[in-house]
């Protein structure tokens, strides 16, 4: 299996509009994130999208990618969807619409925000295109498939909204959680790979901050823990100095092999 970090940043991206700041203004690119996005990849050639961010477009031309079978949402939240139109260019090439999973209430605000992706009845002009999403709530706990990848969604805590992690095989991606209860730890135990947001050093509502997050990747156990959705409050390198060699801030771009039966490596950019 392999997994891409489309994008690392938080709803503002780095650099963040209008600041001035060192990394923000920073030369490495790592310190470069758009909004937090990724592509799972199987070896069975399976392709899942994880989310749409805003620039879902100049990521997937980055990352060389041109086709999914899938997309799993984690929540409807702007940084997360609103590059769903970007799907057009997938879908115009398939003989039917693009499945798209999450949780029930997620993709009622979808098809509430972009009713002309899922609704059959909306047709485009001749001559034109529109992106076409198939909705397939998917429960809590409750695998599913897509081509030879199971998935099962877990249900973490994201201020006052419910987010959907994912638990795919070996993967485990977590994205805007506050907290890790309970019932999810027990599914996400066991994971090879942990993706975790971290937002800032001091306490958020709705997200982990990095002593969180560090403390959650711990619970969890898995043998490397990436973080994401991360703020200009960092250098990467100064971040990546500063953690523990098993956890290590993800960067656009980065992708990494995860084997089931050997500790996962980098593949480089």
């Amino acid at each position: 299996m392999r997994l891409t970090f489309l994008g690392t940043g938080t709803s503002f991206g780095v650099p963040q509009l209008g600041c001035r700041c060192e990394v923000c203004r920073s030369p490495d690119p790592r310190d470069k994130r758009t909004r937090v996005g990724a592509l799972v990849e199987s070896h069975g050639g399976t392709r899942l999208l994880i989310d749409t961010p805003p620039e879902l477009r100049l990521q997937l031309i980055a990352a060389g990618v041109d086709d999914v079978d899938a997309v799993l949402f984690t929540h409807d939240h702007a940084d997360h969807t609103h590059g769903i139109d970007d799907i057009r260019a997938i879908t115009v090439r398939r003989d039917e619409a693009l499945p798209m999973y999450g949780a029930p209430e997620t993709l009622d605000a979808l098809v509430t925000k972009f009713r002309y992706i899922f609704d059959d009845t909306i047709r485009p002009l001749p001559g034109t295109y529109k992106p076409q999403g198939r909705a397939m709530p998917v429960a809590a706990g409750v695998p599913f498939t897509v081509g030879d990848l199971t998935i099962t969604p877990v249900q973490v805590p994201h201020g006052a909204v419910t987010v959907f992690a994912y638990r795919i095989g070996p993967l485990a991606y977590v994205t805007d959680a506050k907290t890790i209860p309970d019932s999810a730890l027990r599914l996400l135990k066991g994971a090879k790979v942990l993706v975790l947001n971290a937002l800032f050093r001091t306490q958020h509502p709705s997200h982990m901050s990095l002593s969180e997050a560090v403390a959650a990747a711990r619970e969890i156990g898995a043998e490397r823990t990436y973080l994401t959705h991360l703020t200009h409050d960092n250098f990467h390198a100064d971040l990546e100095a500063e953690l523990p060699r098993d956890i290590v801030p993800a960067f656009d771009g980065l992708t990494i092999r995860i084997d089931e039966d050997s500790s996962p490596g980098g593949e480089g950019v």
